[in-house]
C-alpha cells in the first residue's frame, strides 16, 4: 500500500450526523514512510450505501495533489434525513492506490428553506387554513416535521416520550434542540448526548436556531424506551430569579431575552434491517413537568430542591403523578433551523482540591489550584430540607472567602451562587445542569468538612473543566520554568474562553467579543482545530450585520452597545478577516460564497468613516493600554482595514468574480497610498530615519512601537522604507526601557515584529518586567489565567485578550510557522539567539503531526534538533546565512541514515524523522 490514509473529514463540520447543506468540502490526511511519496491523483465517490452500489455523486479520477477543499456538490443535492457514505482513493507517484475506509455522515434537511410549520397556530387555532400550506406539506422529504413543545412558562422543565418499538432498530438518530440549553437523555443513560453539556450552541435565535444530532442506535432496544430531554434558560429566556445576577440588566432592571416560552424539538429517525423506517416528533403526547431546579441563571446561579426530583423519570416504567400533563405545542423560536457544526462544549479536566478549610462554622471554602471555566461536581449528605449555597470565584479577600471584585457591576460580587437543598436521602450529589463559570475558589456555606456538627457534610467536590471540544492539536515546552509558567497561564486563559462562540470573558460577560477571534486565531490554531468554530462565528456575524452594513463589536449580539463599543472595525472586521484565516490555516475556502456579500456591504459601510482621504479612526483604538486609551485609531483601524480589502480581493479571485477583485485592488491600493501620504514620515528632521506616526495630538509627530509595529506587520511600508521603520521600531523599544507599550490590539503585533527582527531578548524582558505591562507581574501575585488588563486587581482574572504573546513561543522559540495553506510548506527556525537550551514541542497540522526538539550547549557551539515532518508536507529548516550548514541524518525503521551535509540559510526537509546538527 503506497499510503496510509489516516484520518478523513468534511470541512467546518466537527460531528456529522446532522449536515444540512447540499455543498461540502472533503479533506484526507496521509502517512507515508518514503520520503518522495506524493500524491499525484484521487476520486472520491459518494453513496447511499455502505458498499457504494448506488452512487450519488464520483468526482472520478482527478490528476492532482490536493488532500484539502474537495468540492462535492452532486446535482440535486443529498437526500434528506439519510446516511451517506463516501470514501477516498489516491494514486501515488508509481501509480500505486490506497483506499480510506467509508466515511459515515448523515444528513437532515439540507433544502429546507423555511421555517417549521406552525403547529399551534395552524393545526389548533386555524385548522381551515390547511391548503394554505399544501406546498410545505407536500414535500415530505425534505420538511421538518417535529414542533416546537413546552408549557407556555419560563422555568426549567421535564419532557418525556414514553415508545414502545416491536423490534429493535439498527440504526436510530435523533434531531434535538431545546432553548436556552437542553440535556438529552434515552432510557436514563446521559451517554446518549455524547459528552455534550450546553446544548444547542448560543446564537442569535431570532435567525438561527441550532439543533443537534446523536446516535442512540445502542440504547434503544425493543420493548419500552423513554427520550427525555431537561430544558433550561440559557441567554433565550435570561431568568435573573429574585436574587441574582444578570449582565445585560439596563437601568430600570429590565433585560434582554430572545423569547419568553422554554420550548423543545425533537425528531427521531428509526431504521429497521428489513428497510422500514419511522419518525417520532415532539407533539402534544409528550409528557412534562417542572423541574426540580427552578432557577438556571446562564451566570452561574441556579437553584435545585433535591426533594423534588422525580427519581426514574427518565427511565422505562416510571409512574407519572399529577405534576406531569401534556406537552402543548408552542410559537417557539423565530429562528431557522441549523446544525450545529461547531464542537460540543463538554467536559475536560478533574481536579481535586489543593487545599480546603472551614472558615466558619458552617462556611468551608476549597482552592483548586487553577483558574478554569467549571461545572463543580459535590457530594453531601445533610438532613432533608438544608439549604447549600455555592459561590465561585477567582480571588480571595484577606479574610479567606471568595470575592468577586466588579466596581461596574457591584451586584455581580454577591449576585451570583448556586443554592440547593438536600433530600435527606444520605450521599447527594448536586452539579449545575445548565450554567458555568470560571473560578480557581469555590465555597460552601451551610456546612461542615467533618462529621457530627450538626450540618451537612461535604463529602467530596471536584472542579470539572468545561470547554469546546475543539481537537487538541499542540503543546510548546522550554528549559525557563518562568516561560512555562506563562505558556500555561495563556493555554487555560484560551481553553476557558472557547464554547460554542469565543468570548473573551467567561464570568460576568459571557459575550461574543469579535476582536479575540481574528487577534488570537494564530495562537489558538497551534492548540485547537478552530476551522468549524469559526466557521460557526462567521454565520452569527451575517446574523447580527445590521441593515446599513454594519458588522458590531460582538455576535451573538445580545445587548446593544453604544458608540466605539458597538462600531469599531477592529471588532466586526472579523468577517473578512475569519475567512482568510481559515483559508491559510486550513485550506478552506468554504465560507467564501456565503460571506463575500456581508463583507463587501460592511466595507461600504465603512467606507461612510474615512477622513481624509482614507484614514478610518472612530474606534476604540490600542484597547487596553492604561486601560482604555484609544490611541493610534488610525494606524490601527486604517490596516484593519486595508487587510480587510485586500482579503476581500483575494476572495473575488477566488469566485471567479473578475469585476470585483479589480474594484477591491483599486480600493486597497487607495488605501495604502493615503496610509503613507498621511503616517508615514520620511523627511529625516525628527529622527534619521523615516518612521510612522500616530494622529493622537493633531500637529505632533511622535515614534511610537504600536504605529511601527502596525505598518509593517499589514504589509503596509514602502519596500525601501522597511529597514528604517524596523529601526524606528526598536528605538522606541529602547526608549521606553523595554517596557510593553500596547494594549490588546496592538500586543499581536509587537509581538510578531520582534520576531521578524529576532529580538527574543526584548520580548522576554518586556514579559518580566516587575511592575505592570507584565506578564510576570501576574504570575507573581498567584494568577493562574490572564487578568483583563494590566493590573494586579482586575475584576475578571480569565481573560484571554492580552494572551497573543502564545503565538510568538511557537513561531519564534519552537520556531515553527505555517508558510502556505494549510501548512503545506512551512518553515523551522531554531532560536539561536535566545536564551533557551531546550525546546520542544508538537503540532497536528492539517497533513499531520509537526515534531519539534531542539537543544544547545552551555557555550552555544552544539546545536543539535530532531524534526518530524508529516507526509504531503514540506519543512524548511532556516539558518542565519548561506554559509551555516548542517548534518541531517534520516530515521527509518529500526535504522538511521549515515547522514549528508547541506549548506545555506533555507533548506529543504522532505517527509520522515531527522536529527539535525546544526553549524550555524
Amino acid at each position: 500500500m503506497a499510503f496510509g490514509i489516516t484520518r478523513c473529514g468534511i470541512h467546518s463540520f466537527h460531528e456529522t450526523l446532522g449536515i444540512d447543506s447540499d455543498k461540502l468540502r472533503f479533506y484526507w490526511v496521509l502517512q507515508s514512510d518514503l520520503e518522495d511519496a506524493q500524491q499525484t491523483a484521487y476520486r472520491v465517490e459518494l453513496s447511499t450505501s455502505s458498499n457504494f452500489e448506488h452512487a450519488l455523486w464520483d468526482s472520478g479520477k482527478v490528476d492532482s495533489d490536493q488532500q484539502r477543499n474537495v468540492l462535492c456538490a452532486p446535482d440535486g443535492g443529498f437526500l434528506s434525513a439519510s446516511f451517506h457514505y463516501w470514501r477516498v482513493t489516491v494514486w501515488d507517484q508509481d501509480e500505486q492506490t490506497s483506499q480510506s475506509s467509508p466515511n459515515e455522515f448523515f444528513t437532515a434537511y439540507p433544502r429546507s428553506s423555511g421555517l417549521l410549520p406552525p403547529y399551534s397556530m395552524n393545526q389548533t387555532y386555524m385548522p381551515h387554513t390547511s391548503l394554505i400550506f399544501r406546498s410545505w406539506f407536500e414535500d415530505e422529504q425534505n420538511r421538518w416535521k417535529g414542533v416546537w413543545i413546552g408549557d407556555n412558562g419560563d422555568k426549567p422543565l421535564y419532557m418525556r416520550k414514553a415508545l414502545h418499538l416491536a423490534q429493535k432498530p439498527s440504526r436510530a438518530i435523533v434531531f434535538a434542540s431545546g432553548l436556552g440549553h437542553f440535556n438529552f437523555v434515552c432510557n436514563g443513560d446521559p451517554k446518549a448526548a455524547h459528552g455534550h453539556v450546553l446544548d444547542p450552541g448560543w446564537t442569535n435565535y431570532h435567525r438561527t436556531v441550532q439543533f443537534v444530532a446523536y446516535d442512540v442506535s445502542d440504547m434503544l432496544k425493543e420493548g419500552e424506551n423513554v427520550l427525555g430531554a431537561h430544558v433550561g434558560n440559557g441567554f433565550y429566556a435570561g431568568d435573573q430569579g429574585d436574587d441574582r445576577f444578570f449582565w445585560p440588566c439596563y437601568e430600570d432592571n429590565t433585560y434582554v431575552r430572545y423569547g419568553n416560552e422554554l420550548s423543545f424539538f425533537a425528531e427521531i429517525h428509526l431504521f429497521y434491517e428489513d428497510g422500514r423506517r419511522d419518525t417520532i416528533t415532539t407533539g402534544p403526547d409528550w409528557r412534562l413537568r417542572k423541574s426540580a431546579t427552578t432557577l438556571a441563571n446562564i451566570y452561574s446561579s441556579e437553584t435545585k430542591d433535591l426533594r423534588a426530583y422525580p427519581t426514574g423519570w427518565d427511565t422505562p416504567g416510571f409512574r407519572e403523578d399529577g405534576q406531569w400533563k401534556n406537552a402543548t405545542p408552542v410559537t417557539g423560536p423565530r429562528g431557522k433551523l441549523k446544525y450545529q457544526n461547531q464542537p460540543p462544549v463538554v467536559l475536560h479536566e478533574t481536579f481535586e482540591p489543593i487545599s480546603q478549610k472551614q472558615l466558619e462554622s458552617s462556611l468551608a471554602t476549597f482552592d483548586f489550584g487553577q483558574n478554569m471555566t467549571t461545572m463543580i461536581k459535590i457530594e453531601v449528605s445533610g438532613p432533608a430540607g438544608s439549604e447549600v449555597i455555592v459561590r465561585f470565584s477567582e480571588t480571595v479577600g484577606d479574610d479567606g472567602k471568595v470575592f468577586m471584585p466588579d466596581p461596574l457591576f457591584k451586584q455581580f460580587e454577591h449576585g451570583v451562587f448556586c443554592k440547593f437543598t438536600l433530600a435527606g436521602s444520605g450521599v447527594e450529589i448536586w452539579e449545575p445542569d445548565f450554567c458555568f463559570t470560571a473560578a480557581r475558589y469555590i465555597q460552601v456555606e451551610g456546612v461542615s468538612l467533618e462529621e457530627g456538627k450538626s450540618l451537612p457534610v461535604v463529602h467530596s467536590l471536584t472542579s470539572r473543566h468545561v470547554s469546546s471540544a475543539a481537537r487538541r492539536l499542540g503543546y510548546v515546552k522550554t528549559d525557563k520554568e518562568d516561560v512555562n509558567a506563562l505558556i500555561k497561564m495563556c493555554y487555560w486563559s484560551f481553553v476557558s474562553n472557547l464554547f460554542s462562540y469565543h468570548t473573551d470573558c467567561p464570568q460576568i460577560e459571557k459575550f461574543g467579543w469579535l476582536e479575540v477571534t481574528h487577534l488570537l486565531a494564530p495562537s489558538t490554531q497551534y492548540i485547537r482545530d478552530m476551522e468549524s468554530l469559526y466557521t460557526k462565528i462567521l454565520d452569527d456575524i451575517v446574523d447580527a450585520q445590521e441593515p446599513n452594513g454594519l458588522c458590531p463589536t460582538m455576535a451573538p449580539e445580545i445587548r446593544y452597545m453604544c458608540g466605539p463599543l458597538h462600531d469599531t472595525i477592529t471588532w466586526g472586521g472579523a468577517v473578512a478577516l475569519l475567512p482568510e484565516i481559515l483559508r491559510f490555516y486550513y485550506g478552506s475556502t468554504q465560507t467564501f460564497e456565503k460571506l463575500f456579500e456581508p463583507c463587501v456591504r460592511y466595507m461600504e459601510y465603512i467606507r461612510t468613516k474615512e477622513r481624509d482621504g482614507g484614514l478610518v479612526e472612530h474606534g476604540l483604538g490600542d484597547w487596553g493600554r492604561d486601560i482604555a486609551f484609544g490611541n493610534n485609531q488610525a494606524n490601527i483601524e486604517t490596516a484593519i482595514y486595508y487587510r480587510c480589502l485586500r482579503n476581500i480581493q483575494r476572495m473575488a479571485h477566488e469566485l471567479g468574480r473578475s469585476e470585483d477583485e479589480r474594484r477591491f485592488r483599486e480600493w486597497a491600493d487607495r488605501i495604502y497610498a493615503v496610509y503613507n501620504e498621511r503616517l508615514l514620515v520620511t523627511d529625516k528632521t525628527l529622527h534619521p530615519y523615516a518612521f510612522y506616526t500616530s494622529r493622537d495630538e493633531p500637529g505632533k509627530q511622535d515614534r511610537n512601537m504600536v504605529a511601527q509595529a502596525f505598518a509593517l506587520q499589514f504589509d503596509l511600508v514602502p519596500r525601501e522604507h522597511v529597514a528604517d521603520v524596523q529601526r524606528a521600531f526598536l528605538a522606541d523599544c529602547a526608549d521606553a526601557g523595554n517596557r510593553i507599550q500596547a494594549g490588546e490590539i496592538g500586543l499581536k503585533y509587537l509581538w510578531n515584529t520582534l520576531a521578524d527582527v529576532d529580538r527574543p531578548d526584548i520580548v522576554l524582558e518586556m514579559a518580566r518586567q516587575e511592575e505592570h505591562p507584565s506578564y510576570m507581574r501576574f504570575i507573581r501575585q498567584g494568577e493562574t489565567t490572564l487578568n483583563e488588563f494590566w493590573q494586579d486587581a482586575c475584576r475578571s482574572k480569565s481573560h484571554d485578550m492580552l494572551g497573543t504573546i502564545y503565538e510568538w513561543f511557537y513561531n519564534a522559540v519552537l520556531g515553527l510557522k505555517p508558510e502556505t495553506e494549510a501548512y503545506k510548506t512551512w518553515t523551522v527556525k531554531p532560536p539561536l539567539k535566545s536564551e533557551f537550551k531546550h525546546v520542544e514541542g508538537s503540532v497536528e497540522c492539517p497533513y499531520g503531526k509537526i515534531e519539534i526538539e531542539y537543544e544547545r550547549d552551555e557555550e552555544g557551539c552544539d546545536v543539535r534538533m530532531k524534526v518530524t515532518v508529516p507526509t504531503s508536507t514540506t519543512g524548511f529548516l532556516l539558518l542565519p546565512s548561506d554559509s551555516s550548514s548542517v548534518s541531517i541524518r534520516r530515521i527509518r525503521e529500526g535504522r538511521t541514515d549515515d547522514g549528508a551535509s547541506e549548506t545555506g540559510s533555507r533548506i529543504a526537509l522532505k517527509a520522515g524523522r531527522y536529527y539535525l546538527h546544526l553549524n550555524p
